[in-house]
Formats: C-alpha cells, structure tokens, sequence
C-alpha cells in the first residue's frame, strides 16, 4: 500500500501537471491531495470520455494530464481513447480502478462483469497497461514504463488500480466557492431536509400505479431501507442512465406514472439526456432531481451543482412543468398532483447517510423480474402522449 502523497510527488516530478477524472471511492486520497496540493489542478469531469479529452487538450497543449477513472465507466470512454487520442497520437495516463476484480474484494453485483473484461477491453483497443504500484519501490518503475510508453508511442497507457493499492485519507481538500444563490431559481440553495427525509416524502405520495426508478449509490439504498416495493426498481452501475431508462418505460407504459429521483451527479453526467425528454415530453413522467452538489457515495467530492440552474436547464429543454420543493411536506403535495405533463422538480437535500444503511438483499435480476410482474402485460396502448 502506498501513500496518495508519493505517487503524486512522482508524477508531478516527471512534469504531469493537471489530473482529471470521475471519483471512485479508490480514488479519494488522490482526488484530495491533488486538489490540496499547490501548483497541481483537478478537474472534475461529467463523465470518463470527457476526462480523457480534457487530458488530451491539455496534453496537446503541453501540460502532460492523467484522466482516473472507475472501470464500470470504462465504457464510456472507448469512443474518445478510440477515435481521438488514438488517432491523433495523444498520449495520456490513464489511473483505472479494477472495481470486480476476479479473485479480489467482494463487490456490487455492477462490477462483476467488467471486472472480468477490464484486461481483455484495454488490450481490445490496443492500450498497455500494468498494475498499479502497490509499494512505495514501484512507484517509480510503473511510472517510468509509462512514461516511455507514452513517449515512444505517443497514445495512452494505463495503470490499474486493484483495492487496497493506496491508503485513506484524512485530508480535506480546499473547494471552490461556489457563485452567490440567486433567489427565485433552480441554483442550490439552502437545503433543510435529508435524501432519507425526501424519499419518505416522495413514498407518502405515491399511489398504486406509480413505479420509481431511483438512480445509482445512495439513492436506492436508502429507498430500498425505507420500504421495499414492487414498484421500485434500484438502479445499480449505469450511472446517469436514470432518465433515460425512465423515458423508455413511460414511452411503452402510458397507463403508468413514472417517477424518476435523479441525482445531481449522475444528471449532470448524462445532462443531454434532458434534452431527449423535454422533446419527448411524456405526459406521465416526474423527473426529480435531488441535489446535494457533491458525488457522496464515492467520497463526498463536489459536483458543479451549486453553480448551475437546475430550473432553467429543465425548462430551457422543454419541460412542461418545473418546479422545487426544500421541505418534505412540499415535496410530497407536489408528488401527489397528478396534473399531465412532463415535470421537473428540483430538490435540494443534506449531506449525510444513515448509520448501518443496508444494501439490498435483492438482486437486480430480481428487482427487474419483480417489476416486469408488477407492471403486468403490456396492451395496445396508444403512443404516450406529450
């Protein structure tokens, strides 16, 4: 195991200056200690493909970069690792975490199957790789392989990170300021209850035809605790994918309500995917978005949220009604009206997870089964209409 302190001094000793990437809980110590760290820059990215062409840019532009990353996202980065820093000869780093590894920890069940294929798919496009150092001794070696690599030809070279390989912690990293609130808008303002308290608010109000589709992390354990539910269905991995799979079930079910409980990370990963739904604007599809600006399941790093309009967004790309609600009881009466239309509501929330959160004890196959069954057999229902 080694210290985030001692890679980074490394790295940064061999001239790479800026660092981007999404969080992984494996990742923490060194999202924290290069946002500590003078002279170093982190930028968080949306989403793995935007992290590798945020390393590519500021490679191109002389400041070597190193794009981290989980492997459940690996996928989202083959478009740019195959069609820009492979065809413009970009060199970068890449820290991948082996989230599934076989024969490792014991993980959610999202890993297994990338944790099998995260090898074979960096091999697939022609990526070496080496395992992260886990020892101060190799440090030097893993970075030295790399950098030639990168300098002889000139395209990306990987480091996978198995669990264990850095040690936790303490350190608490500066944050920027975010800009001032402006009243009367969808920016992250004051938030007074917890996503627990809001869940309990968003259950109050369903009724018996309603399915929730709840995003990954939290979101669904939490949910899951408060009451397990036919109707419920916990989205594991596909990170952003919580809209989107919401659409298509409102789509092929119009004779449902579908409520979907986004969060700010997992949106603003996939934000086009608001766009898509304000054009398609299903009458029977709450989109709510709780927002406490940061990616708390994998450490508690910021999200841009505080600086952005969460309402202007919504309503810029065609949503019929956008509204937001701070308290449960205001949460759970706008859940509860039942006018048609597209809504968006945006809803601040707490940091902070309940002591001894259970996962749950249902796998995602059987949520699925469980849904498909409650839903029951689908008739001709005429298209959803806008």
């Amino acid at each position: 195991m080694i210290e985030a302190g001692e890679f980074v001094a490394a790295a940064t000793a061999r001239g790479f200056g800026l660092w981007t990437g999404v969080p992984c809980s494996y990742l923490t110590p060194f999202i924290n200690h290069v946002l500590a760290a003078p002279g170093l820059r982190y930028v968080g990215a949306a989403n793995e493909g935007d992290a590798v062409a945020i390393a590519a840019g500021a490679e191109l532009g002389g400041l070597p970069a190193i794009a981290m990353f989980q492997n459940s996202g690996l996928g989202n980065a083959v478009n740019p690792l195959t069609s820009l820093t492979w065809t413009f000869r970009i060199p970068v780093l890449l820290i991948v975490t082996w989230r599934g590894e076989p024969g490792g920890a014991p993980d959610e069940p999202q890993h297994e199957l990338m944790g099998e294929v995260t090898p074979r798919l960096l091999e697939l496009m022609n990526i070496p790789w080496t395992p992260f150092p886990r020892t101060a001794a190799d440090i030097a070696p893993a970075l030295d392989r790399a950098a030639t690599q990168l300098g002889t030809e000139r395209r990306p070279f990987a480091l996978v990170m198995s669990k264990g390989a850095v040690a936790g912690s303490d350190l608490v990293p500066k944050l920027p300021d975010a800009p001032a609130r402006r009243a009367g808008t969808g920016m992250a303002g004051e938030a007074f209850a917890t996503r627990r308290q809001m869940l309990a608010a968003v259950q109050a109000a369903l009724k018996q035809d309603d399915v929730v589709v709840a995003t990954t992390g939290y979101m669904g354990r939490e949910l899951y605790a408060l009451g397990d539910r036919p109707c419920q269905l916990y989205m594991v991995g596909s990170m952003g994918c919580a809209a989107s799979f919401g659409l298509g079930l409102a789509l092929a079910r119009p004779d449902r309500r579908v409520v979907v409980i986004d969060g700010d990370g997992a949106a603003l990963m996939r934000l086009g995917a608001l766009a898509t739904l304000g054009a398609e604007r299903p009458a029977n599809l709450l989109h709510l978005l709780f927002d406490n600006g940061m990616h708390e399941s994998t450490g508690g790093q910021a999200t841009v949220s505080p600086m952005i309009d969460w309402r202007a967004i919504a309503a810029a790309c065609g949503y019929r009604r956008v509204l937001s609600a701070s308290e449960p009881d205001e949460l759970r009466e706008l859940v509860d009206w039942r006018a048609p239309g597209l809504g968006f509501i945006h809803v601040p929330i707490r940091p902070g997870v309940p002591d001894g959160l259970p996962r749950p004890t249902i796998t995602p196959e059987q949520v699925a089964a469980r849904l498909r069954a409650h839903l029951g057999p689908r008739t001709d229902f005429p298209p959803a209409s806008r």
